[in-house]
């Protein structure tokens, strides 16, 4: 009788440890997150100067006062809220600088939106004012649906759409105003 209640009670032990196994899942991301509020960056940088660089040149220069990150949400991005500064440098060493009021990376999508005073003034000093205007880091293009001003060497146009790579090679001022230089 003693033989039979000790297999019971080991079958008994064995059946609640592989339960407990079965039971556990993996809330590492859970216990992560603890004590931080879904509403808070997971981080916050002062005086923000990061250097992008690619095959030993640098490619770009960002600053900002202050960026804060969201990568511990589902949809992660970084904020900017007090502006950027980006310096864009191409093959030959040549720069570009990109200003805004505020900035906004979008980690998934690779999406910038840069809004208030957003300037952007290129090596051959063609220049786009705007108060919004979204870059594409995938397809290194910039756009808008918001009213801008795009100086040229010979021209300013003033438009209510904008759309262009990154290198103003084919920039599409839409609905625009303004004197055009037109080729005869």
């Amino acid at each position: 009788m003693l033989q039979i209640k000790t297999y019971n009670l080991s079958i008994i032990v064995t059946v609640l440890t592989v339960a407990m196994f079965f039971s556990c899942k993996d809330n590492f991301k859970d216990v992560q997150n603890m004590g931080i509020s879904e509403n808070e960056p997971v981080g916050i940088a002062e005086n923000f100067n990061y250097k992008y660089t690619d095959s030993g040149k640098i490619r770009a220069v960002l600053i900002s006062s202050r960026m804060l990150d969201f990568s511990n949400r589902e949809f992660d991005y970084f904020e900017f809220p007090e502006g950027i500064t980006l310096d864009l440098f191409d093959d030959e060493n040549n720069k570009s600088v990109v200003v805004s009021d505020y900035a906004i990376n979008y980690g998934k999508t690779n999406l910038i939106d840069l809004q208030g005073n957003v300037r952007i003034m290129t090596h051959k000093k063609d220049t786009l004012f705007a108060e919004q205007l979204y870059y594409d880091s995938d397809k290194n293009w910039i756009f808008t649906n918001k009213p801008v001003i795009f100086k040229t060497a010979t021209d300013i146009i003033h438009g209510n759409i904008f759309d262009s790579d990154t290198d103003f090679n084919k920039a599409n001022v839409l609905d625009p105003t303004g004197n055009i230089s037109v080729e005869d």
